[in-house]
C-alpha cells in the first residue's frame, strides 16, 4: 500500500464485534483472564492495550517499520531509547535539538554517568570526529529544532558502520535480555518535523525513529504523546521491556485521537509544505528580514541533502528581523493569526520565541554556538489561507517598527 492508504488503513480494521469503521476506545485497564496466563494477548493496560496496539501498528507502517512503540509524550519515548544506556557510555548528538532534549541529556541522563558530545550534524565528518570507542548512540533530530539544520542520515548511519568494522567489538545484547545493553552503535532519529510523510530515517540507515506524536502526527493540538518505530526484533523486545517497566504509556483516549490525525497526514503536510514555502520566499524579499531559515530555500546550506532525503521541506522556519530582540518581542504581540504558543504541528499557525520559551533550558553559550540568537522567531505555519498568513506577518512586521 502507498503512504495515503496506508494512513488511513493501517493497524485499524474494522471493529469485529460491531463493524465500526473507527477502532474502538476501549476504556479499561485489565482483562478477564480464562486461567492464569490464558487471556487474548491482553493482561493490564499498562503492558498493552488494543487501541494503543492499533496505533502502534499503524505508526510503523508509516515509517516503514516492523515495530512500533507509543508512551504518554515524546520524552517518555526518549527517556525510553537513553534506558538503553548504561553509566559510562557516550552518546553523539546534534546540536540543533529541541530543548527539552537537551534538559533530558544534561540533567537527568549526565547525572546518571552518561557523557555526551554535541556536534554540527549537518556536516557528519564532525559526527564521525565525535565518535569514541564506548560511544553507544548518535542522536540526529532532522530538520533540526529550530534552525532547521538537515543531518545527512544515510552518511551519518554509513560513517557509524565503517567505524564500527574498524574499531573492537563493544559488549553484545543477550538474546532476548531485557538488559540496557548495547551491541552497536545506534543512530535515532528525532523525525517530528518531516513526520513519515516528508522522511521515512529508517529508509536511511536510522535503527529508530522518535515522534512527538503532538505534532504533525496528531495535527489538531488536542493530545500529547510519543512513539518509537524500530526493524529490529531485540531492539524492540528491549524498548517494549522498558516501556512496561517504567509505565510512561498513552491513554486509549490519546491513541484514538493521534490516530485520528495520521488519516489525514499527508493532506495537511502538503499544505503545510506549500504555505510554508510561500511564506520563506515572500520574507525572504522583505527588507525588514535579513535572515530566513527554511530547507525549501535554494541557498539553504542543507537544501541539496534535504531535497534528497525528504519528500518535501516542512512546516516550520525561522526569520530574525531588523532590530534583534526588543523587534522580536514588539513583532509577536502585533501578530493576528498566528498564536504565540508553545509545541507546532497542528492546523492552525503558531509563533514561538526559542530562546525565552522552547529552548530555554539550553544555556545562552550554547545557544549563540549553535546559531540560535535571542532576536530568532520560530514559525508552525498552519493549513490556513497564505495569503491570510502572509499578510499578518507583513502586517506585524510594519507594526513593530
Amino acid at each position: 500500500m502507498r503512504f495515503s492508504t496506508k494512513a488511513i488503513h493501517a493497524g485499524q480494521q474494522p471493529d469485529p464485534a460491531t463493524g465500526a469503521i473507527m477502532p474502538p476506545v476501549y476504556l479499561t485497564s485489565t482483562y478477564v483472564q480464562a486461567a492464569p496466563g490464558d487471556h487474548k494477548g491482553f493482561d493490564y493496560s499498562r503492558s498493552n492495550h488494543p487501541t494503543r496496539l492499533a496505533l502502534e501498528k499503524n505508526l510503523a507502517a508509516l515509517e516503514d517499520g516492523k515495530y512500533g512503540l507509543c508512551f504518554s509524550s515524546g520524552l517518555g519515548a526518549e527517556n525510553t531509547v537513553l534506558n538503553l544506556l548504561q553509566s559510562g557510555d557516550h552518546v553523539v548528538s546534534a546540536r540543533d535539538i529541541y530543548g527539552g532534549t537537551y534538559r533530558l541529556f544534561e540533567r537527568v541522563w549526565r547525572k546518571m554517568g552518561v557523557d555526551f558530545t554535541y556536534v554540527d550534524s549537518s556536516d557528519f565528518l564532525k559526527v564521525r570526529g565525535a565518535l569514541r570507542k564506548n560511544t553507544k548512540l548518535v542522536w540526529l533530530e532532522s530538520p533540526g529544532n529550530p534552525l532547521l539544520s538537515i543531518s545527512d542520515i544515510s552518511a551519518v548511519a554509513e560513517i557509524v558502520r565503517i567505524y564500527e568494522r574498524k574499531s573492537p567489538k563493544t559488549r553484545s545484547i543477550k538474546k532476548g535480555a531485557a538488559s540496557n545493553g548495547i551491541g552497536r552503535i545506534l543512530v535515532a532519529v528525532d523525525n517530528t518535523f518531516a513526520s513519515p510523510y516528508l522522511q521515512r530515517p529508517l529508509r536511511l540507515g536510522a535503527d529508530i525513529v522518535v515522534h512527538s506524536t503532538t505534532k504533525y502526527l496528531g495535527g489538531h493540538s488536542d493530545v500529547v504523546g510519543g512513539a518509537i518505530v524500530v526493524n529490529d526484533e531485540e531492539l524492540y523486545k528491549q524498548l517494549k521491556f522498558f516501556q512496561n517497566a517504567v509505565g510512561a504509556v498513552p491513554g486509549p483516549m490519546d491513541c484514538f485521537l493521534v490516530m485520528r490525525g495520521t488519516k489525514t497526514l499527508a493532506l495537511r503536510m502538503e499544505r503545510h509544505c506549500f504555505n510554508a514555502m510561500a511564506i520563506a520566499e515572500r520574507m525572504c524579499k522583505h527588507p525588514e528580514v535579513p535572515r530566513v531559515i527554511y530547507p525549501g530555500l535554494i541557498d539553504f546550506p542543507g537544501h541539496a541533502v534535504a531535497k534528497r532525503q525528504m519528500r518535501g521541506f516542512g512546516g516550520m522556519l525561522s526569520l530574525e528581523l531588523k532590530g534583534g530582540l526588543p523587534r522580536a518581542l514588539k513583532f509577536l504581540k502585533k501578530l493576528q493569526i498566528f498564536s504565540l504558543a508553545e509545541s507546532l504541528g497542528g492546523v492552525e499557525s503558531l509563533v514561538g520565541h526559542p530562546a525565552t520559551m522552547t529552548h530555554a533550558s539550553i544555556p545562552r553559550e550554547e545557544r549563540i554556538k549553535a546559531g540560535l540568537t535571542d532576536g530568532l522567531i520560530r514559525l508552525s505555519v498552519g493549513c490556513e489561507d497564505v495569503e491570510d498568513l502572509i499578510e499578518d506577518l507583513e502586517n506585524a512586521i510594519e507594526k513593530s517598527k
